[in-house]
């Protein structure tokens, strides 16, 4: 299901979140070299110039255990050998970037996208449910909060993939926080959707909780073959799930009431 909008009225302007997708689209596009190339098939040399400098700016699990930046012979065994776990306790060859700073990449990776439709589904789903989960927190405690489901969700993917040398980007883990917050705070309220059927797509609204629902039950039916970090989105939606019932009271208190369609429960 892909959500469009949903029924939930705001008394604030959502200008964090409206922050944060301006960043992620401009970064893709005016700093990323893959979106630089936009949708034109990229050369050979193109390709090692988007993973060199995906490996420079975005966080890798492998960097992260073992306190240290990726090396060559790690990043030739990963793109060129495939092996996704190539992380070498002892390195044996020289760093890709021996002054990237690995702990500030988690922040950056937050607004780093794999292409057009990864920023697009993104950016689609944050907006549909991160204005009111930032009407309720407020502009600084939404804030505060999408950086650290973010920084909950890394955690997640490194603690099941640690040895992992393949670059996390997405803002997918923070997303799944604020879907979280949303499921916990707003779970009857109406999302108008495209259901997927056959060719076409129906047009329906379905209920926060079984839309988001479906969506989390998802992420363990992911190919881990498709590169997906299903981890850090699982990660991220209970840490939402987890703050939202932790200041459920206060923050439903913190804005207008929902207004529901009759019939709805």
């Amino acid at each position: 299901m892909i959500p469009l909008k949903d029924r939930n009225p705001t008394r604030r302007f959502a200008i964090v979140t409206l922050g944060i997708i301006a960043a992620c689209v401009g970064i893709y596009f005016f700093v990323q070299p893959n979106g630089q190339g936009g949708i034109v098939q990229r050369t050979a040399d193109e390709q090692v110039q988007e993973i060199t400098w995906t490996v420079e700016h975005a966080a890798i699990p492998c960097e992260l255990v073992e306190h240290r930046p990726i090396t060559v012979p790690e990043v030739i065994r990963t793109f060129r050998d495939g092996d996704t776990a190539a992380c070498q306790p002892v390195p044996t060859g020289p760093p890709v970037d021996p002054h990237k700073n690995i702990y500030l990449a988690v922040l950056y990776s937050m607004f780093l996208h794999g292409g057009l439709l990864h920023l697009g589904g993104n950016m689609l789903f944050l907006w549909v449910f991160g204005n009111n989960i930032e009407d309720r927190m407020g502009h600084f405690g939404y804030l505060l909060f999408y950086l650290a489901g973010g920084l909950a969700a890394m955690a997640a993917h490194v603690a099941l993939q640690p040895y992992s040398t393949v670059p996390v980007v997405g803002a997918s883990g923070a997303i799944a926080a604020v879907m979280g917050a949303y499921l916990v705070l707003f779970p009857n309220v109406p999302i108008l959707s495209i259901v997927p059927v056959f060719l076409f797509g129906l047009l329906v609204e379905v209920p926060a909780k079984w839309l988001l629902g479906f969506w989390f039950v998802s992420q363990f039916f992911i190919n881990p073959n498709t590169g997906v970090a299903w981890a850090a989105h699982v990660g991220g939606f209970l840490f939402g799930v987890m703050v939202a019932l932790l200041f459920r009271d206060r923050l439903l208190s913190q804005g207008p009431a929902v207004v529901l369609p009759e019939g709805s429960t």
